[in-house]
């Protein structure tokens, strides 16, 4: 399986084609890599200026990352001719128009790593609940006397 340099792992990558905002809702090609995390948009390869082949950290403004944690859920869908489109809603009300060729499932990955992450998250907040309950009596504001408040158990 293939990793991201920050060690996160890859579960698909290729290409999608997302809507643009503009007025004019134009299909742009994206490099889309979708991880454990979330999915990352990248400019397509194929349209690098071939002067910059060393990879300097310059272009990383042009990747945009579209985290589990902010995401609602990925609307499906309409299969209309080859292409399947989809939505991913985010958190902040915010929808994002993408399509795929219908072979690629792009839809269904995303929703289910969307889904483990999710769960992956859940679990994690059972378990630091417990910690931060025992950590909220010392880090209450104001309250100046914390040694001689009683000792919750």
């Amino acid at each position: 399986m293939k990793m991201l340099e920050n060690g996160r792992k890859v579960f698909k990558e290729g290409l999608l084609e997302k809507r643009s905002d503009g007025l004019l809702q134009l299909w742009k090609k994206k490099h889309c890599v979708l991880t454990e995390d979330g999915v990352l948009l990248l400019p397509p390869k194929q349209h690098d200026p071939p002067q910059h082949h060393h990879h300097h950290h310059g272009d990383v403004g042009k990747v945009k990352e579209l985290h589990f944690a902010n995401m609602k859920t990925v609307d499906c869908v309409e299969r209309k001719g080859k292409y399947v489109y989809f939505t991913v809603v985010m958190t902040e009300g915010k929808e994002i128009d993408f399509r795929c060729p219908q072979d690629e499932g792009w839809n269904a990955e995303i929703t289910l790593q969307m889904v483990q992450y999710k769960n992956r998250q859940a679990i994690l907040a059972v378990k630091s609940t417990r910690q931060k309950q025992q950590l909220l009596v010392v880090q209450m504001p104001g309250q100046k006397t914390v040694r001689s408040a009683p000792n919750v158990a």
